[in-house]
């Protein structure tokens, strides 16, 4: 399980690594898609939107031949050198700040239930690497790929409940580094430290869709101490690619009425959102 507070779940520290030392691509963070920099973007703006780089390089066949992990700690974060032969390559770039996610398989990179999910932005591009002793430089525009369900509770944490699990199925927490979409019916797992007496709680589960719409089959489990379950509901949550849907209401009160209403956000293409 995942424990957090209400704002932000709790990650493992991991290794990480800058690549060949006299590589012949190099491969370089340059554009966060939602915005538009007129200089390329620099560290600190790639720290708003994420914590970690996976970057991996696939032959021809598909198979792995590199990958580099880095995090925000790493000097050469946001920037890695490949040593490669002559020949075509897929080159991937993934922005996340969850664990490092497989990635053996460019049609199924996978992030595990026991690392959480996080906002996830893609770069997926074919190169050329001749014979000719040149260095090849990959500037990298990652667009997202998640949709989020935002919860958010407008009632107090009740005596007795010290954790919120979250189960949902719909999405998928791997995903094709050739289209951005999920690639497995996955069932989602996230675990949140909460405390008796907080209000205005929100988590935020993120899924990556199988098509441009879905929805969401939501379990909501609130549970004390030693994980049994004081409160439960379920959710049927419409989601829509790269948006949120912001789930909103008293949960503990049993309020069941949904309205949906279409907003903006101005980091992600819209909300919309839901009262329950």
């Amino acid at each position: 399980m995942v424990f957090a507070s209400c704002e932000q779940p709790l990650l493992p520290d991991e290794n990480s690594t800058g690549g060949d030392a006299d590589g012949n691509l190099i491969v370089s963070v340059f554009q966060i898609e939602q915005q538009s920099f007129a200089v390329p973007l620099t560290r600190a703006m790639l720290t708003d939107y994420c914590s970690r780089l996976s970057m991996a390089v696939y032959d021809a066949k598909g198979s792995l031949v590199k990958q580099v992990h880095q995090s925000v700690g790493d000097a050469s974060f946001g920037s890695a050198a490949f040593s490669l032969d002559p020949g075509t390559y897929r080159i991937v770039v993934i922005g996340h700040s969850s664990g490092n996610p497989t990635m053996t398989d460019p049609a199924k990179i996978k992030f595990d239930n026991s690392d959480g999910f996080t906002d996830t932005f893609l770069h997926s591009a074919t190169v050329q690497i001749s014979a000719e002793e040149e260095e090849n430089v990959v500037q990298a525009h990652l667009k997202r790929i998640t949709s989020l369900c935002r919860v958010v509770f407008t009632d107090a944490i009740p005596a007795g409940v010290t954790q919120m699990h979250f189960e949902y199925k719909g999405g998928s927490g791997a995903f094709d580094a050739a289209t951005g979409l999920g690639s497995v019916n996955s069932t989602q797992k996230m675990t949140f430290a909460v405390e008796p007496g907080q209000q205005d709680c929100t988590f935020d589960l993120y899924t990556i869709l199988r098509d441009t719409e879905g929805t969401l089959q939501l379990m909501a489990s609130a549970q004390d101490e030693n994980g049994n379950e004081r409160y439960g509901r379920t959710f049927q949550v419409p989601m829509k690619q790269r948006m949120i849907t912001r789930l909103s209401g008293p949960y503990f009160s049993g309020n069941t009425s949904v309205n949906i209403v279409i907003g903006i956000d101005a980091e992600w293409e819209g909300e919309q959102i839901v009262y329950f």
